[in-house]
């Protein structure tokens, strides 16, 4: 080899080397430096990242601590209208969105003042609404539709939006609610054979597809994405609490998306347990699972097992009804919650950054006959609830918000709040008018030549009022019995839901004289002694029962009213029969049987020829009519009023023809019946009260200026937290 060649290609290598060798050392230094901005970047950063959310719990754990003005969150910018569910959040329009919810029922409030209630809501702190739409309001008798007056859906949806109020919409066809039959139409309970409410029962079906096939089209227009403001749709209602039908379900989820499409959210609610949860969700059909729970549970856990019933990211924390206070049935004591505990169990939840529904956020009015009942251990176990829906919701029956519960609600949503929440409105005012004296216009056996025959059905044994095409009010059942030296003894097994007796001869005797004989209920049944008459024939029996609101929660919600088996004197079985329906009329209901508040309306007329006399213990001089007039001077301001029926017995009441409810001080405890302005006139109104009982000795009732829940025995307490 040549020496000066492999000197040269020695020189060569060896140079090559050291370059190389200085090329690695230079991007080694390149690299460390590289790392070194790379830790600085990823500390400076650190709150960025560590708030970003992630589908492990812990890490939604964390996201949940953090102050909110370090939560960032970036998605792909819309230029379209969404509110989705992902990450275990909500977004709005591809924003994180945090739920403030609460339920405000826009038939429990009258239309004049769906405004004033959901302003009275945002200044609570409230961005959504949530509410349920009662069937049996909608659709009073097969094929009749309502949506006008309370039943105006559409003007309130429209509402919401116009005030900046987003809307959860809870489309039942069960909604619960306190409301009779949970929404559905009694004339359900009248089909033969009998439809199984809240099943895939094919005659039920049928009906629920023709319901919704009217009403979520008058909604769908409304939904987000076609710019509207509901951003979710309720499938039934805590179904899981009641059955477990699949089929049911997801007939249900099928019904929904063929008419409101596939964005928008379905969601389900149910009670925060394994049981419920798994009987209630409807897992594989992109249905949303909500929980509720009590209020002061440890809501995180609940949130953790809500996970398990949703798709993996569709999980945001969701408390859907947060329970404000509590419902309240007649005889016992006024619900009432505290109201820094309910505070505080709030904050737990919209502190972590959960979302949360306010039930009720404002409760209303049962007016008319649609209040809803409970039972206990059995059927006959009946709890009817009070016609106040007060709630002890911060936004009370009138509207009221100068008080604990309000600020200590609205104290904690604002602390959260990315936004200043509105000014507070001040209360409404409130007037008392005075003392309104009445006068007794009718006794109702005296009405009974003047019922249209239409409304008579013979048949020989009693029938339920949902046969007799009645869904609410009263029927009359007339028999007559052989009476025998003294006392017989008359028995009703089954009665829903009062009862009250009365006997009579025939005309010619003492001209038909109607003596009261006793009362049979149905939480207490007993029979009754039927004093002998001494009538020259057969005995003429009159019950008139009354429907006192159907359940509508738990296993007895086909709860049918009236008669409802064999009435039975001295052991033996009455027959024929003649029912006579006095239904009255219910809410935005043209009234179907109008001599009775026509009648009773006119002052001229004063029957007095049928004198009750007393044939028990108990005194009784109903069942009358008795009317008198609000009035109103026309320099004086139309304001909100009560009137209170202390003194008084037992019924109904109705201002200017508007169905206020029911009145029953001597069970409690609900003194007073709330007034709104906008039913009341310059002028003369007119009050004309149905009492079944005793009134007040001097035919007195007071409007006043506030509520009064001290009335009754008060045998139950219900202080809930």
């Amino acid at each position: 080899m040549n020496r000066s060649k492999s000197q040269a290609a020695a020189t060569e290598s060896t140079s090559k080397s050291i370059s190389t060798m200085a090329r690695k050392q230079s991007s080694k230094r390149k690299l460390i430096l590289f790392v070194l901005l790379s830790v600085l970047a990823l500390v400076s950063f650190l709150p960025v990242f560590a708030s970003l959310p992630s589908l492990s719990s812990h890490s939604q754990d964390l996201h949940f601590h953090l102050p909110r003005h370090q939560r960032q969150h970036h998605r792909p910018k819309i230029d379209v209208r969404k509110f989705e569910i992902a990450e275990d959040m909500f977004w709005k329009d591809g924003k994180p969105f945090q739920l403030i919810g609460g339920d405000l029922h826009y038939f429990r409030v009258l239309p004049e003042y769906w405004e004033d209630r959901l302003l009275r809501a945002k200044a609570l702190g409230l961005n959504t609404i949530q509410t349920y739409i009662p069937w049996n309001l909608h659709e009073p008798e097969p094929g009749k539709l309502v949506f006008e007056g309370i039943a105006d859906l559409v003007s309130f949806l429209k509402l919401c939006q116009k005030l900046g109020l987003l809307v959860m919409l809870r489309v039942g066809p069960y909604i619960c609610g306190e409301w009779d039959l949970g929404g559905f139409p009694a004339w359900l309970l009248s089909i033969h054979p009998d439809v199984r409410l809240r099943s895939s029962d094919p005659a039920y079906l049928q009906k629920v597809d023709g319901w919704w096939g009217v009403l979520l089209p008058k909604v769908a227009p409304l939904l987000y994405g076609n710019g509207g403001p509901i951003i979710m749709v309720q499938i039934e209602n805590e179904f899981g609490s009641y059955g477990d039908d699949k089929a049911y379900l997801s007939h249900l989820v099928k019904l929904a998306r063929g008419h409101v499409g596939e964005d928008i959210i379905l969601y389900t609610t149910d009670g925060g347990s394994q049981e419920t949860l798994e009987k209630g969700t409807i897992q594989g059909h992109g249905v949303f699972a909500a929980v509720d729970f009590t209020t002061g549970d440890n809501p995180w856990p609940i949130f953790k097992l809500q996970k398990e019933f949703n798709s993996p990211g569709k999980s945001p924390p969701l408390s859907s009804e947060f329970y404000t206070g509590w419902l309240t049935h007649w005889s016992e004591k006024m619900a009432r919650t505290n109201p820094d505990f309910t505070a505080a169990a709030l904050e737990k939840i919209v502190s972590r950054n959960g979302s949360v529904v306010l039930y009720m956020a404002h409760g209303g009015t049962n007016f008319g006959f649609y209040n809803g009942a409970n039972t206990g251990v059995d059927d006959s176990d009946y709890k009817p609830d009070l016609t106040s829906y007060d709630y002890d919701a911060p936004i009370t029956e009138s509207g009221d918000v100068e008080n604990a519960k309000f600020k200590a609600i609205r104290r904690v949503l604002g602390k959260y709040s990315s936004v200043s929440l509105p000014s507070v409105p001040p209360n409404n005012k409130k007037t008392g008018y005075g003392s309104i004296q009445l006068k007794r216009t009718t006794f109702l056996f005296d009405l009974l030549d003047e019922i249209d025959s239409a409304h008579i059905v013979e048949a020989e044994n009693p029938t339920a009022m949902e046969y007799l095409n009645q869904m609410f009010g009263f029927v009359l059942y007339v028999s007559e019995y052989a009476a025998k030296t003294g006392r017989s003894k008359l028995v009703i097994p089954k009665v829903h839901d009062r009862a009250q007796v009365f006997i009579s001869c025939s005309p010619e005797v003492n001209g038909g004289q109607v003596s009261y004989v006793g009362t049979i209920e149905r939480w207490s049944n007993q029979a009754i002694d039927l004093p002998n008459a001494k009538c020259v024939s057969n005995t003429s029996l009159f019950i008139l029962v009354e429907n006192m609101g159907r359940v509508n929660y738990g296993p007895y919600i086909f709860d049918r009213k009236g008669i409802l088996s064999s009435v039975y004197v001295d052991g033996r079985v009455l027959k024929r029969w003649k029912m006579i329906s006095i239904p009255f009329h219910n809410l935005n209901e043209v009234p179907k049987f109008n001599p009775v508040i026509q009648t009773a309306s006119e002052f001229h007329k004063v029957y007095t020829h049928k004198k009750l006399e007393h044939q028990s213990d108990g005194v009784l001089e109903g069942p009358s009519f008795y009317t008198g007039h609000i009035s109103i001077d026309t320099t004086t301001e139309v304001t909100d009023t009560y009137i209170s029926l202390r003194g008084w017995g037992k019924g109904i009441a109705f201002v200017n023809e508007f169905n206020i409810g029911r009145y029953w001080p001597t069970s409690g405890p609900q003194c007073n019946l709330y007034i709104p302005a906008p039913m009341l006139r310059h002028g003369e109104n007119i009050l004309v009260i149905f009492e079944l009982e005793s009134p007040n000795p001097k035919l007195l009732v007071d409007s006043v200026d506030q509520p009064d829940f001290t009335c009754g025995p008060r045998q139950a307490s219900v202080d809930r937290f």
